[in-house]
C-alpha cells in the first residue's frame, strides 16, 4: 500500500500525553469555549551544518529544489496524498483505541504515548469516535535539506466530528483543526519511508 510505503510515524519523546490528546482535538476559529490563542511550539527548524547542496552550477539550492536534487525520484503530489491518508488514519485510530492501527504507523516511543493516553481515557469510562465532515487538506509549509536528510513540514486544515461517551452521557462535537506535521527522511536511504518528527497545533 503507497501510504504505508510512504509514511511510517515516529515522533518526540518529549511530545507530553497533554500535548498529544490536544493538538489532535484542537478546534480552532471563533467558538465561544475556545482561546484565540494558539497552543503548541513551533516546529524546530534545524539550523544546517553545512552549506545546502549546490547545482552543477554551483548555485545553492534550498527548499523543494534541494529535495528534488537529492532524490530525483520524489514526487510532492504522490507525498501529500499519502501523508494526507496517514492523517485521517492516525485521527481515526487514536479516537478509536485502535492500538493494532497504531502499531502499524507509530514508532515504538509515539505508539507508547498514545497507548498510555488511550488507557488513561478507557479508565475514566470514556469512549470516542470520529468521522471527517470533509477529506482534509494538505499543503507543504516548507522544506529544507540538512546534510542528506530532508525535512518537511505539512499544514493539515480538517473538519471532523466527534462523538464521545463518558459517565456524563453522550456528547456530539464539531471541530475544525489546524495542525503542522514534521516529516523527516534520509535522502541516501534506500528505506522510502518518511518519520514524523513533530506535531505541533497551528494558526488556521
Amino acid at each position: 500500500m503507497q501510504v504505508l510505503e510512504l509514511i511510517i510515524f515516529a515522533g518526540l519523546a518529549a511530545i507530553v500525553l497533554y500535548q498529544l490528546y490536544s493538538v489532535l482535538g484542537r478546534r480552532v476559529g471563533r467558538q465561544p469555549e475556545d482561546t484565540p490563542a494558539a497552543t503548541g511550539r513551533p516546529a524546530p527548524t534545524a539550523p544546517l551544518d553545512r552549506p545546502p547542496e549546490l547545482a552543477e552550477d554551483g548555485i545553492a539550492l534550498t527548499g523543494l529544489a534541494a529535495v528534488r536534487a537529492a532524490d530525483p525520484s520524489f514526487d510532492m503530489s504522490r507525498f501529500l496524498s499519502g501523508a494526507k491518508s496517514a492523517y485521517e488514519m492516525v485521527v481515526r485510530a487514536f479516537a478509536a483505541g485502535d492500538r493494532a492501527t497504531l502499531k502499524n504507523l507509530l514508532s515504538p516511543q509515539v505508539l507508547s504515548s498514545f497507548e498510555a493516553a488511550i488507557t488513561q481515557r478507557e479508565a475514566e469510562g470514556r469512549s470516542e469516535k470520529v468521522e471527517f465532515l470533509h477529506p482534509p487538506r494538505a499543503d507543504m509549509e516548507r522544506a529544507d535539506v540538512e546534510g542528506d536528510v530532508a525535512r518537511i513540514v505539512v499544514r493539515f486544515l480538517a473538519e471532523f466530528r466527534s462523538r464521545s461517551k463518558g459517565p456524563e452521557g453522550e456528547a456530539v462535537d464539531d471541530r475544525r483543526t489546524a495542525e503542522l506535521w514534521t516529516f523527516e527522511r534520509n535522502l541516501k536511504s534506500r528505506d522510502p519511508n518518511w518519520t514524523l518528527v513533530n506535531v505541533d497545533a497551528a494558526e488556521a
